[in-house]
């Protein structure tokens, strides 16, 4: 099985942060890159403000904190992503994770895996038209990652067994739950979650009930968080994107068709907490 001594990460949104924390809190040396300078700037801030609630609640040691720190380099030049494994985190666009594992397989060994976090998207797709399509893998995060357990492993056509075995062992290693799968749309459970937001947003459409009564009578039935507050929560675009993608992966079945609602919150970039309005208005620091 192969060695893991140091991960790339790409993309330093609000996933790829959560992911880079959890790689070097775990003793992975850590690379996250991005093109913005600006997002560097902000991912770096939010995991130090994340393992400083984490030494306030006594989680963690002031010592843990300052050699997770240690272990993270920020950068914006690609070069630098020389790693054992590399895990992007970037927009949800089939044609975008391509061209990136198409370039860092001229950076890296053969050997070097490459996991995808996406949410929806084909493994076997993305790993299409990359050099040694077999080291491809599904590797998705939930948000936010620094605190999720659950990780799904996800094997494309071309996924090499000993690969997803190195990712399972990788997730158990970060102290997460690994749940090995096949490559299929929306994998486990995005395509069971999608109609705890569909049907939300069929009701609210009908005039049914407004955004906040579903929340709250969804938590009183037991779930932590409302569907409205958790699509601001992960991003009502990144939500809509997601739902989108499964319903023509699924050969444009209505029971995945997208809202109207939904998309009109992402035209007028109303996309949740990140902005300070989604289907609700947060402070913005």
């Amino acid at each position: 099985m192969k060695e893991i001594k140091k991960i790339g990460v790409v993309g330093a949104g609000t996933m790829g942060l959560g992911i880079a924390q959890v790689c070097a809190q775990a003793g992975y040396t850590t690379i996250l890159y991005d093109i913005s300078a600006s997002k560097l700037q902000k991912a770096e801030a939010a995991i130090t403000a994340n393992l400083e609630q984490g030494v306030s609640r006594q989680k963690l040691t002031s010592a843990d904190k300052e050699a997770t720190l240690q272990r993270l380099t920020f950068t914006g030049n690609t070069l630098e992503l020389y790693a054992d494994v590399i895990i992007e985190a970037v927009v949800e666009r089939l044609e975008v994770k391509q061209s990136i594992f198409k370039e860092l397989s001229g950076i890296n060994d053969a050997n070097t895996i490459f996991a995808t976090n996406t949410s929806s998207i084909s493994i076997t797709r993305i790993a299409a038209p990359v050099p040694h399509p077999e080291r491809v893998v599904g590797m998705h995060f939930f948000n936010p990652a620094h605190i999720m357990k659950l990780v799904e492993v996800v094997s494309g056509a071309a996924t090499a067994p000993a690969v997803a075995q190195t990712i399972e062992q990788l997730v158990l290693k970060l102290g997460k739950t690994p749940v090995l799968v096949q490559d299929s749309p929306g994998f486990i459970v995005n395509r069971v979650a999608r109609q705890f937001y569909v049907e939300s947003l069929k009701l609210l459409e009908e005039g049914v009930a407004d955004a906040a009564t579903i929340d709250q009578l969804m938590r009183a039935s037991g779930f932590k968080m409302g569907p409205f507050e958790l699509m601001d929560l992960i991003g009502v675009d990144i939500n809509y994107t997601v739902t989108a993608s499964m319903f023509e992966a699924f050969y444009y079945d209505p029971k995945f068709r997208p809202s109207r609602v939904q998309q009109q919150k992402v035209d007028a970039g109303h996309l949740g907490r990140k902005t300070g309005k989604g289907f609700y208005t947060y402070d913005q620091d």
